[in-house]
């Protein structure tokens, strides 16, 4: 069992959009001698982001998955998508993942980007590390870069190397455990130099914060420092291992991954201090134990042109075996993923990701068992959606197939979402912004021949009155034999906003039989679903006050068609006005972007209830306002644009409200040429 536990390594790389991190896997695999040929995102060639749709963005979509053995070690990275709209995918995959690289860019000024995702790793206890990417191109210094990571990290960083640069190039790095300087070769392995006399003050400084830091979790090193004992490299490396492990400390590494720069000493790292399956699984609540029931989570599901279904899935206790029952459902194959590459295997044991074939009914998220008695394992949370498209079928003849291809797409990417909307009865597919849906929209056309158009939701806009009218509506019909009769006199009121609708009769002395009132309230109901501008009426009052009716020709459906006439001529009196659904959003953003989005919601109608620290998170802000749905299209996209892609809102409907005047005519009119 030792045995297993020590071999298996899972490790998610995560980071914002281009920030290397399909290079940085893609120099790992060359490295470990996992590929004959490092790819290149130019060329196309790389084992993750293979998808059509990654290939054709030249950026990540999705989870991929690429598995190797080194230095008797079996790796499993995750390479997770960058772009905040597929920020479900990296989520999903970190909860299996025994730790994570965080690709940052060299500049300062980006890294808040990773304030939520650090938010997401230490709120789960996620043991991370931090690779300081791209140092060819940065204009900021590694320790400016270094402060500005301390400000979005709750964790305390700790840096393991030092650069050292030539006229601002980066020509290789000291290690701050051993204190050894290194230069940096193009495909081979760094040559170890003297520590630069230049450095040596930079250097000193550096690891004695990060001996420091060390300290503060074992009091044994503190007494050696306090002592100006030098601890010995063994110890250090023990206390990495251990603090990185507890996830109390984050390693800093340093590098250009394009040329393989700090990707030894990274892997390296991994090897030594990343944290057994047995630990994250302890974590978890877990014993991870060989034997007895197999216990596992699916971290992904993908749908492949060759193999079907596959759902990617983290062993936590057990053994999986080809054939056997999970949650009732049968193995269908176990594989190992190497980008596109799948390697059939027998069983796969406590602490590996493997790739689980033809398991119908089972959803991303979900606890797989052999046993009866079923565990449930946390999930990361949904995302709620933000942004929406009406979708329809270019080829009237695919409206057939759409509800089960969306159905496998919405199984791929739980981040999404479509419904048929009640009001517009149009088909919504929601998301997490436009790449988001254009990427679905995309596998929608290549994996199931299904082209659609797509179109702005229209708003669900509603109609009331301002006044009260009497109507009278009289149907009669002769066309031969019995002929059709109906006479009524309808009270039509105002409500008060939200009241909906309400229906009543004061008739007496019998001038409508009770078997015809129904047939009036019906013909009422009908009408209002399209009243004088056009829309469903809302917030009204109808009382049938009086009428008349004939022996033999009245019916109910005669005084269901005079109640249409009496309201289609009465509501035009009422002075009809439009109202438009108004949402309560809660908009999150970094503190100093507040004034900003202040602005912007002020910009587009909205009301804004106050502003408040957001609970849980370093210096960000939650503002409350109320905005017209009408606004909030692409409101998601430009709060990104104000706030380095990281803002994010919640909302929810509240309320109807009548609509300006001065755009109530703009909104009939494109309505009317529709």
């Amino acid at each position: 069992m030792k045995q297993i536990l020590d071999r298996a390594r899972n490790v998610a790389i995560v980071g914002p959009y281009s920030c290397g991190k399909t290079t940085l896997l893609e120099s790992l695999l060359s490295v470990m001698g996992a590929v004959a040929r490092k790819g290149s995102i130019k060329d196309g060639n790389t084992v993750g982001d293979s998808s059509p749709e990654a290939r054709d963005r030249a950026m990540s979509v999705e989870i991929s998955v690429a598995s190797s053995d080194y230095q008797d070690i079996h790796f499993t990275f995750l390479d997770c998508p960058g772009s905040i709209e597929f920020t479900q995918e990296t989520y999903n995959a970190l909860v299996g993942a025994g730790a994570a690289i965080v690709v940052c860019e060299a500049v300062a000024d980006k890294v808040l980007i990773l304030a939520p995702l650090f938010k997401f790793l230490d709120d789960w206890e996620i043991p991370h590390l931090v690779f300081v990417n791209k140092l060819d191109r940065s204009k900021d210094s590694f320790m400016d870069i270094l402060h500005a990571l301390k400000v979005v990290s709750s964790r305390p960083l700790i840096p393991q190397q030092y650069p050292i640069r030539q006229q601002e190039e980066l020509v290789g790095y000291i290690d701050l455990v051993s204190e050894q300087a290194y230069h940096y070769h193009p495909g081979s392995p760094a040559d170890p130099v003297p520590l630069p006399e230049h450095l040596q003050e930079e250097e000193k400084a550096a690891r004695d914060e990060m001996l420091e830091t060390l300290a503060d979790f074992n009091d044994h090193l503190l007494e050696e420092l306090l002592e100006e004992i030098n601890p010995p490299q063994a110890e250090i490396l023990q206390d990495l291992k251990q603090n990185l492990s507890a996830d109390t400390i984050v390693p800093v590494f340093l590098g250009i991954a394009e040329r393989d720069y700090g990707v030894r000493p990274l892997l390296d790292a991994l090897v030594k201090e990343a944290p057994d399956p047995g630990i994250t699984a302890r974590r978890r609540g877990l014993e991870p134990v060989a034997e007895g029931d197999a216990l596992a989570q699916v971290l992904k599901t993908y749908y492949t042109p060759q193999g079907g279904k596959l759902s990617l899935a983290r062993v936590w206790q057990g053994k999986l075996s080809d054939g056997m029952l999970l949650n009732g459902v049968r193995v269908g194959g176990l594989y190992r993923l190497m980008g596109q590459q799948q390697e059939s295997v027998n069983d796969a044991t406590v602490g590996e990701i493997v790739a689980i074939a033809r398991m119908e009914g089972i959803q991303t998220g979900d606890t797989l068992s052999s046993g009866q008695d079923t565990q449930t394992l946390p999930t990361a949370a949904k995302i709620a959606p933000v942004y929406a498209l009406a979708i329809n079928p270019e080829r009237r003849k695919d409206e057939v197939k759409l509800s089960s291809a969306v159905s496998k797409l919405l199984e791929e990417d739980p981040s999404l979402h479509w419904e048929q909307h009640g009001d517009t009865r149009e088909i919504i597919l929601w998301g997490q912004g436009e790449i988001h849906l254009q990427v679905s929209l995309d596998r929608l056309r290549r994996k199931y021949n299904l082209p659609m158009s797509t179109h702005l939701p229209r708003i669900p806009y509603k109609e009331t009155i301002r006044k009260t009218t009497l109507s009278h509506g009289r149907y009669k019909h002769q066309s031969g034999g019995h002929g059709a009769f109906g006479d009524v006199f309808l009270e039509i009121k105002p409500l008060q906003r939200g009241e909906g609708f309400q229906f009543s009769d004061t008739i007496v002395g019998g001038v409508i039989p009770k078997q015809y009132i129904p047939g009036v309230e019906t013909g009422v109901r009908d009408y209002l679903a399209k009243g004088p501008l056009g829309f469903p009426v809302v917030d009204v009052s109808v009382n049938l006050s009086n009428g008349s009716y004939h022996a033999v020709d009245s019916s109910e459906q005669a005084f269901k068609q005079a109640a249409r006439i009496a309201m289609t001529e009465g509501m035009q009196k009422c002075e009809p006005i439009l109202l438009e659904p108004i949402l309560a959003v809660k908009v999150a953003a970094p503190a100093n972007f507040t004034s900003k989005v202040l602005q912007l919601v002020s910009g587009r109608r909205g009301q804004i209830l106050g502003y408040e620290s957001l609970s849980g998170w370093q210096h960000w802000d939650e503002v409350t306002a109320y905005l017209p749905q009408a606004e909030m299209h692409n409101f998601i996209i430009e709060l990104r644009s104000l706030t380095l892609g990281v803002g994010f809102f919640h909302w929810e409907y509240d309320h109807l409200q009548e609509v300006p005047d001065k755009l109530t005519q703009g909104i009939l009119e494109t309505t009317s040429s529709e």
